[in-house]
C-alpha cells in the first residue's frame, strides 16, 4: 500500500466515514433525501432511533455539511431538516453499497453460518 492510499483510510478519511455511515445516519439521509422533515417526522420514520441518539445524529450529519437546520418561524417555532447539495452527493455511493450488500448477502450469511459453526465445533 503506498502511502496515498494509507491516506484514504487514515484518521479523517475514517472519522467522516464512520460519522456519515452510522448506525442511523443512513436511514436519516435516506429520508431527508425524500423531503425536508422536522424532528418528530424524523422520529416516526425511524423509530428505532432514541431521541437522543437522533440529535446526535443529525448534529453530525449537520456539523459535516450534508444536513442542514432550518428555522421555520411558526407558532411554536418548529425546526426542519433538509439534506444540502453536498449531502446529495452521497446517494450515488450509498446506493452503491447497498446493491453490494444485496447482492452479496447470501453468500456473506453462508460465511457467518461456517464461521459460527467452526466456533461452535471448536468450544
Amino acid at each position: 500500500m503506498d502511502t496515498e492510499d494509507a491516506l484514504l483510510i487514515g484518521p479523517p478519511h475514517r472519522e467522516l466515514l464512520d460519522q456519515v455511515l452510522d448506525k442511523w445516519s443512513l436511514s436519516v439521509l435516506g429520508e431527508l433525501c425524500e423531503r425536508p422533515c422536522r424532528f418528530n417526522e424524523l422520529r416516526r420514520a425511524v423509530p428505532q432511533v432514541t431521541q437522543k441518539s437522533l440529535t446526535a445524529t443529525l448534529r453530525r450529519l449537520e456539523r459535516n455539511g450534508v444536513v442542514e437546520r432550518e428555522v421555520v418561524s411558526t407558532r411554536p417555532v418548529a425546526i426542519r431538516y433538509r439534506i444540502t447539495p453536498l449531502g446529495k452527493t452521497l446517494r450515488a455511493p450509498v446506493d452503491v453499497l447497498l446493491a453490494w450488500a444485496s447482492e452479496n448477502l447470501p453468500a456473506i450469511t453462508r460465511a457467518r453460518e461456517a464461521f459460527d459453526t467452526r466456533e461452535d465445533e471448536g468450544r
